[in-house]
């Protein structure tokens, strides 16, 4: 075949020959209609994609509703305690915050970022006075609370430890009669002065006068008594007493409010510690002394709205000298404070939790001055 034939027919052409293509022949035509089918894939898909004030419509409405929920948790029903329930463990449903948090950056969303800042304000407004150290120097007074535990093994070691607290004053709650005579006999060398009511006491490097039980009418509640026979508690788990010192008469109350309790029957059980409350608020109500200290395990936080009638007389320490929230119970892994110490007439300086004895609550320590 001649050139002039090979060139007719196109025989001989690189294609035909395996002779090698230049670099790019052919690719225009095909790379062009790549790139322009993909960008107008990634144009379709970004006219159907939401924008970001419109992604996570879902997390946007719970950070609301979470939000809403801590300003308005004095509007829950109390049926069946669930107001009560709510306001105990308050301050931990903080930590939705940084889970809706994660999900708002994870969506883009910048809708669920922006309604986070209704919960991040209500929780701050509700416990951020809580995050710093309002504690200050001095004290007069070094006073101690402690549910030393009915079932605690080591009544003695767990005296021992309170005294090396160098507390003026001791309240111990759930004293059992086997251990009171432990508790008397460790303490008696660092305090002369003690009185026990029932199930509850106090010890003193000052004089005591004027003791009484105070009635709280407790029972049992709809569980009946769960504790073993030889520890059941007394009836009476209250007192008043008057401390003598040189800036004259200090009334003193120790208390153990009734137990609260979850079953399926009656909810969130408070009945008999809600009692307790009202007759120790009357109590405290009809104190004449201006100077007042209330000790004690009062099973609740001082954000249960069932404790108004208390706060509105007596002052936390936690909340006005305290370094943080001050949980106390249980032991192992403290979830709320429900042992407390309030005053009236006298100024907290400091407030904070002792180390772990061989009971199931932590001691709470305050100093307070004049």
């Amino acid at each position: 075949m001649t050139q002039a034939d090979t060139a007719e027919t196109g025989q001989g052409s690189p294609a035909d020959t395996g002779a090698p293509r230049p670099a790019g022949a052919g690719a225009p035509a095909v790379g062009t209609g790549g790139t322009w089918r993909a960008g107008a894939r990634r144009a379709i898909h970004d006219g159907f994609r939401p924008g970001p004030w419109k992604r996570g419509p879902v997390l946007a409405a719970l950070g609301l509703l979470l939000g809403l929920f801590m300003l308005l948790h004095a509007q829950i029903t109390d049926r069946g305690g669930l107001g009560s329930l709510v306001e105990t463990f308050l301050p931990w449903f903080g930590l939705f915050i940084p889970v809706l948090l994660a999900g708002a950056l994870w969506r883009r969303s910048a809708s669920a970022v922006v309604a986070l800042l209704l919960p991040v304000t209500a929780w701050l407004n509700l416990f951020g006075g809580l995050l710093g150290d309002k504690s200050h120097p001095g004290g007069d007074l070094t006073v101690v609370s402690h549910n030393v535990g009915a079932d605690n093994h080591d009544p003695a070691g767990t005296a021992r430890d309170l005294a090396a607290s160098g507390a003026d004053m001791l309240a111990l709650e759930e004293i059992t009669p086997q251990a009171q005579g432990t508790y008397e006999k460790e303490l008696a060398k660092a305090y002369p002065y003690h009185t026990v009511q029932g199930t509850v006491g106090l010890w003193s490097r000052l004089p005591l006068s004027h003791t009484q039980p105070v009635d709280i009418k407790m029972d049992y509640g709809p569980l009946g008594d769960t504790k073993p026979v030889d520890t059941k508690m007394a009836y009476t788990r209250a007192l008043r007493t008057t401390v003598t010192t040189g800036h004259g008469p200090l009334a003193v109350y120790v208390a153990h409010l009734g137990s609260v309790r979850v079953n399926p029957r009656a909810g969130f059980w408070t009945d008999s510690r809600d009692r307790g409350v009202q007759a120790l608020g009357k109590a405290i109500a009809a104190e004449r002394n201006e100077r007042v200290v209330l000790l004690g395990d009062l099973n609740g936080t001082m954000d249960d709205r069932v404790f108004a009638g208390i706060t509105s007389q007596l002052r936390s320490v936690q909340e006005a000298a305290g370094d943080g929230f001050g949980f106390s119970w249980p032991a192992t892994f403290p979830v709320a404070r429900i042992d407390q110490i309030l005053v009236r007439g006298v100024e907290p300086e400091s407030s904070w939790v002792l180390p772990a004895t061989g009971s199931d609550h932590l001691p709470v320590a305050a100093r307070i001055s004049w």
